[in-house]
C-alpha cells in the first residue's frame, strides 16, 4: 500500500477528470443529508468511464475503499465514507439514447432526474420515480438508494423501472446486467467462464439456497428498500441481476450506464385535498383511497403548513379546513375524466365524519403550489427558531399501507415514552411510508443513548408491523444495524453472501447494509460537540452561534438545482460542490467544529469558498432551511480581516460612497482619470478589476444637486421619503429624477433626507461590519422622526432599501426604531401598488423582459411590478427566470471573478436579451444587473422600472 500522497500524483497523472485532495474538498464531500460524518481520502470527478476504471485500478492497487456518489443528499449516511469518492455529477450526466418505441431511454450515472425528464417530454414519456430532490437527485443515486417518490404508487419504486445496467466490480470486472435471464441465458454466461462466469454460477447457487425463505419471509409491502434485492433473484422475477443491486447503495458495484423505463405522461391529472382531525386519522384513510388506484396519494400534518405560512408559501390557501392533510391524484385521458374521478374520491370523504374539508384542485398552478409544500417537509422541518433542531434516523420506516395508522400511533408513543417529537409528519402514506424528523439530542452522552434506545425499539414496532426499516431512504449507518430485525438470521447470512460474490474485500462503501457500522457510530456532532465560539456581528444565539447556523444545512442540496430559481448561482456556473450552498456550509461548519482545517475559522480553504458566493441571498428565501449564505459570508470576511491585510480592491468598493461622494466635486476628473489608457490600466491592476470591465462612470451632476435646484410642483398631502441611495445619487441619476417624476404624478409630494445617507450595503458584502453599523445607526437617526409620523420610505435601488429589512433588525434586534423603519421601508413597486392601486403605467406596446434583482425576489418578490407592468396597454410581458445576473455589486469586476460571472449571466440572461426584438424593453432594477446588461449587450439599453413607469411614448 503507498501513501495518499501517492496515490493522488498516480491519479493526478491518469485521470483525465479532476482529482481533489485538498482538504477543502473532504470537507465539503464529509457528510450528506443524514447525522453521519465521514472525511473521505480523496475525490475523482471522472469525465468519462475510462476515468471511472483507472480510479478503481488505483484504488485497487493502493487497498483504498471506494464511494461512489450522485447528489449526495442521502438521508441515511451512505453517501459519506473514509474512502475514494467518485462524484459523477459534474460530467458523466448525459442522457445517451432514447428509445421512444421500446420507452426506454440509457443514461449516465450522473444525470438529475428532472433533466431526463425534460428529454423524454417531447416524446410524451416521462421516469416516474420522483423523489422531492428531483431537481438535484441523479440517476445513478436513485438507483443505490431505489428511490420512490410521491408516484410511486402507480408507477412503483426505481428498481420497477431499470431495465439494465453496464457496472464495474471494485477488482475492475465489468459486466453488462440486461435484465431477466431464463435458464438458457443463465448457463450462457455461467459456461463464459471466468469472473463473470463466476460470479453468475455463484448467484444462481444463492438463489437456489435461499428461494423458500425469500418467498416466505421477504416482507410484502409497496416500500420495501432495506436489505438487498434477491427477490429479484427468483424465478418468477426472471433472475434479474440488474434489479437486485438497485437498491444497494453503492456496497456491490459502480454503475456506468443505465437503462431506465419510461411511461407516457397522464394527459391530465386533478388533484383533491382532504382534511382531517389529526395525522392518525389521515393514515387510517389509506386503504379506501387506494381502491379508486390514484396516481399519487400523499400527506403531511398540520406542522407542515405553519412552516409554509412562515415562509409565506403561496399553496396553504389552497388547502381546506383540518389538522392533517391527504393529497389524492387522480390522472386521466382528458380532464373532465380526472375531475370525474377526483370528485368520486371527495363525494365519499364527505361522508366519513372524520372529514373535515375538502378542495379540488384543477389548475396546476395551484397544485404545484400545494405539492411546494408537501416537499418542503424535509429542510422546512429541520430547524425553526424557538424549538428544538430535529434529525433524520427514524424518518423513513414503511409499513403495509393498511397498518399505517397504527404503525404511527405505536411511534408516537415510544417517542413520548422518551419526551422526543417530531417536527412535522409528511410523505407517501399510499405506500405507507411517512417520514418523520425527531428532536434527537446527538450532542450529549445520554442523548445518544436515547437515540439508540429509540431507534432499536422503533425498528421492532416496523418488523412487528411487517414493514421495512426504509422505505426510500435507504439502510445506510442509520439503519443497517438493524436489519437483523426485520430478517430472518438465514436472509442477514444470504446479504453477506451476497455482497462477498459482487464484493468480496468489502471495499465498495464498507459499514453499510452488511457488517455495519453501528447506528450510534460516525455521528456528526456527537458527545464531544463543542463548537469554537465566535464573536459575531448578528444574533446567532437562537440557532446555536454560527456554526449552529451553518448546521442549519440540512445537506438535502436544493442549492445544485440547475435548472430554476436564484440558488445557487455560483454552483450553476461551475457546477463544483465547494461552490454550492451546502459547500460553503459544510466547510463552515467544520472550520467551527473540528480540526480537520488547520486554521480554524480564519483557514484560507473558508476563504476561498466564500470568496465565490455572489451574497445573492437566493439561499435565504429558496433553501428550505432558509440557510442566509451572505450574512454568514459577511461575518467571516469581518473576523478574517482582523489578522489578515485587506486588499485595496475590498476598501475601495466597500467604501464606494465615500469615493462616489469625494469623485462629486470633480466628476469629469474623475472619470477621465479613471479610463486614462495608462492611469486606468493602472488603477485596475491595483483594484484587481478584469481588463475587460470598465469601472461605472459619475454622474456629471448627482440627483441631489438636480432635487436641490428644481422647481418643486404644487405640494401634495400626501408625503414620502425617497432614499437616495448611492449609484442612483452618483452614478445614474436620471433613475430617480423619473422617480421623482412617477411619483408626483401619482399624488405625493417626495421628500429627500436632510443629507447624503448610505445604507451600508458595500461595506456589508465586504465584511466591513463596524462600519456598515455605524452607517445604519445614522440612517435610523436620520429616518426615524419620519417613520414615527407614518412617512414611508422608498427606495430604488433593491440591494440598498432592502437592507432595512434585512441586515438592519438583525443588526439591531432591540431597538426599535430598527423594526419601525423595516416595516416602513419599500420598493418603488410596492409602495405604487399599496398606496396608488390606481396608478396607470404608460402605453407600451412593446415586449418587455424583466431581470428581477436577487435581493428583491429573496425579501420582497416582484409580484407587485410584474402586476404593473401587465397593467401597460399592449405590454407582452417576459419574465426571465434567470437567477443572478452574475455581477452582484463587486463581485463581477474581480479579475479571478469575471469568468465566472459571465457564465452565470450566460445561463439564460443574456442570450434572452439577445434574441429579444431590438425594440424590447428590458427591465432591471439593479445598477448592477444593468451594468451587467450594458457589458455583455453594449447595444441594449436596461431600465429601471421608474424609467419604464416615466416613459413618455407617442
Amino acid at each position: 500500500m503507498t501513501s495518499i500522497a501517492a496515490l493522488e500524483s498516480q491519479l493526478l497523472s491518469t485521470v483525465e477528470g479532476e482529482v481533489r485532495f485538498d482538504v477543502g474538498t473532504r470537507a465539503a464531500y464529509a457528510t450528506d443529508a443524514s447525522n453521519y460524518r465521514q472525511v473521505p481520502v480523496g475525490v475523482v470527478i471522472p469525465r468519462h468511464e475510462g476515468d471511472v476504471i483507472a480510479a478503481l485500478s488505483l484504488a485497487r492497487e493502493n487497498s483504498i475503499p471506494i464511494l461512489a456518489r450522485g447528489g449526495g443528499t442521502s438521508l441515511a449516511g451512505q453517501a459519506c465514507n473514509a474512502a475514494l469518492v467518485l462524484d459523477f455529477s459534474k460530467y458523466m450526466n448525459r442522457v445517451l439514447a432514447i428509445d421512444s418505441d421500446a420507452r426506454t431511454a440509457q443514461v449516465e450515472p450522473g444525470v438529475i432526474q428532472s433533466h431526463i425528464n425534460t428529454a423524454l417530454a417531447p416524446h410524451g414519456l416521462f421516469f416516474a420515480p420522483d423523489p422531492s430532490t428531483k431537481d438535484r437527485c441523479t440517476i445513478g443515486g436513485m438507483i443505490g438508494n431505489n428511490s420512490c417518490g410521491a408516484h410511486s404508487a402507480a408507477y412503483g419504486k426505481t428498481v420497477d423501472n431499470v431495465e439494465a445496467m453496464e457496472v464495474i466490480l471494485y477488482d475492475g470486472t465489468e459486466l453488462s446486467l440486461q435484465g431477466s435471464m431464463d435458464d438458457e441465458q443463465l448457463d450462457a454466461a455461467i459456461a463464459r467462464g471466468g469472473r463473470e462466469g463466476e460470479l453468475y454460477s455463484r448467484l444462481r447457487e444463492l438463489r437456489d439456497q435461499t428461494t423458500d425463505s425469500v418467498r416466505a419471509h421477504f416482507p410484502k409491502l409497496p416500500r420495501r428498500v432495506s436489505g438487498y434485492n434477491l427477490d429479484q433473484l427468483m424465478p418468477e422475477r426472471g433472475f434479474n441481476v440488474a434489479r437486485a443491486i438497485v437498491g444497494s447503495e453503492g456496497t456491490l458495484a459502480t454503475i456506468l450506464r443505465a437503462t431506465i423505463r419510461a411511461v407516457p405522461r397522464p394527459r391530465e391529472v386533478g388533484l383533491a385535498v382532504l382534511g382531517f382531525d389529526d395525522v392518525f386519522i389521515a393514515a387510517d384513510q389509506t386503504p379506501w383511497l387506494l381502491e379508486h388506484h390514484p396516481e399519487a396519494l400523499e400527506g403531511f400534518d398540520q406542522n407542515l403548513p405553519e412552516f409554509a405560512r412562515i415562509k409565506q408559501m403561496p399553496g396553504v390557501r389552497f388547502l381546506p379546513a383540518g389538522r392533517a392533510f391527504l393529497l389524492v391524484e387522480l390522472g386521466g385521458a382528458s380532464r373532465d375524466e380526472a375531475h370525474e374521478r377526483a370528485e368520486r374520491v371527495i363525494a365519499q370523504a364527505r361522508e366519513l365524519r372524520e372529514c373535515t374539508g375538502a378542495e379540488y384542485l384543477a389548475d396546476a398552478r395551484e397544485q404545484a403550489a400545494v405539492w411546494q409544500i408537501r416537499e418542503s417537509g424535509l429542510g422546512s422541518s429541520a430547524f425553526i427558531p424557538g424549538r428544538p433542531r430535529s434529525w433524520p434516523g427514524a424518518e423513513d420506516f414503511a409499513v403495509p399501507p393498511a397498518n399505517l395508522g397504527t404503525f404511527l400511533r405505536g411511534f408516537d408513543r415510544i417517542l413520548s415514552s422518551r419526551s422526543l417529537k417530531v417536527a412535522t409528519y409528511y410523505g407517501h402514506f399510499g405506500e405507507g411510508c411517512v417520514h418523520a424528523r425527531v428532536n434527537f439530542d446527538l450532542a450529549s452522552a445520554p442523548g445518544i443513548a436515547t437515540f439508540r434506545s429509540a431507534m432499536v425499539e422503533l425498528g421492532a414496532l416496523v418488523a412487528s408491523l411487517g414493514g421495512s426499516l426504509s422505505g426510500e431512504h435507504g439502510d445506510g449507518l442509520a439503519r443497517s444495524e438493524l436489519l437483523p430485525m426485520m430478517f430472518r438470521p438465514d436472509l442477514i447470512d444470504a446479504f453477506r453472501d451476497f455482497k462477498r460474490i459482487f464484493d468480496p474485500d468489502s471495499m465498495m462503501n464498507p459499514g453499510v447494509i452488511v457488517a455495519p457500522h453501528p447506528l450510534d457510530s460516525h455521528l456528526k456532532l456527537g458527545a464531544n460537540y463543542r463548537p469554537r465560539e465566535i464573536a459575531t456581528h448578528f444574533n446567532f444565539s437562537a440557532e446555536g452561534g454560527l456554526a449552529g447556523a451553518a448546521l442549519k444545512c440540512v445537506g438535502i442540496g436544493k442549492c445544485r438545482k440547475t435548472e430554476a430559481g436564484t440558488m445557487c448561482p455560483s454552483y450553476m456556473a461551475t457546477r463544483e460542490e465547494i461552490h454550492s450552498t451546502r459547500g460553503r456550509a459544510r466547510i463552515l461548519f467544520e472550520s467551527l467544529t473540528t480540526d480537520l482545517l488547520p486554521d480554524g475559522f480564519a483557514d484560507p480553504v473558508v476563504k476561498d469558498a466564500l470568496d465565490f458566493c455572489l451574497s445573492c441571498k437566493g439561499c435565504k428565501s429558496e433553501c428550505p432551511s432558509s440557510v442566509d449564505m451572505a450574512a454568514y459570508r459577511a461575518e467571516f470576511f469581518s473576523n478574517y480581516y482582523r489578522s489578515h491585510r485587506r486588499p485595496l480592491s475590498s476598501a475601495f468598493f466597500g467604501r464606494m460612497n465615500e469615493v462616489a461622494r469625494l469623485a462629486s466635486y470633480a466628476p469629469s476628473l474623475a472619470n477621465a482619470l479613471a479610463h486614462a489608457p495608462v492611469l486606468g490600466e493602472l488603477a485596475k491592476k491595483m483594484l484587481a478589476i478584469h481588463p475587460q470591465r470598465e469601472l461605472p462612470r459619475f454622474a456629471r451632476r448627482t440627483f441631489r444637486s438636480w432635487f436641490e435646484r428644481r422647481t418643486a410642483p404644487t405640494a401634495s398631502t400626501r408625503e414620502l421619503v425617497l432614499f437616495p441611495d448611492t449609484f442612483n445619487n452618483f452614478f445614474e441619476p436620471h433613475v430617480a429624477i423619473a422617480a421623482v417624476e412617477v411619483l408626483e404624478r401619482a399624488g405625493f409630494r417626495v421628500i429627500l433626507p436632510r443629507h447624503q445617507l448610505c445604507c451600508g450595503r458595500p461595506l456589508y458584502d465586504q465584511g466591513m461590519l463596524e462600519r456598515a453599523k455605524a452607517r445604519l445607526r445614522e440612517v435610523m437617526d436620520v429616518l426615524d422622526p419620519f417613520v414615527a409620523v407614518g412617512i414611508p420610505i422608498v427606495g430604488l435601488e433593491p440591494s440598498c432599501i432592502l437592507t432595512f429589512r434585512d441586515e438592519l433588525p438583525s443588526f439591531f434586534p432591540d431597538d426599535a426604531r430598527a423594526s419601525a423603519l423595516a416595516s416602513n421601508s419599500f420598493m418603488l413597486d410596492e409602495f405604487l401598488a399599496r398606496e396608488a392601486p390606481d396608478f396607470a403605467p404608460p402605453e407600451l406596446r412593446r415586449r418587455i423582459l424583466v431581470q428581477g434583482h436577487c435581493h428583491q425576489k429573496a425579501l420582497a418578490g416582484i409580484g407587485d411590478e410584474i402586476a404593473l407592468l401587465s397593467r401597460a396597454a399592449g405590454a407582452e410581458l417576459q419574465v426571465l427566470d434567470a437567477g443572478c445576473c452574475g455581477m452582484a455589486g463587486a463581485f463581477g469586476y474581480d479579475r479571478e471573478h469575471f469568468e465566472v460571472s459571465k457564465q452565470i449571466g450566460e445561463r439564460v440572461l443574456i442570450p434572452a436579451i439577445e434574441h429579444a426584438p431590438p425594440d424590447a424593453i428590458i427591465v432591471a432594477d439593479g445598477f448592477s444587473c444593468r451594468s451587467q446588461i450594458r457589458h455583455f449587450c453594449p447595444t441594449r439599453t436596461p431600465m429601471h422600472l421608474a424609467e419604464v413607469l416615466n416613459l413618455r411614448v407617442g
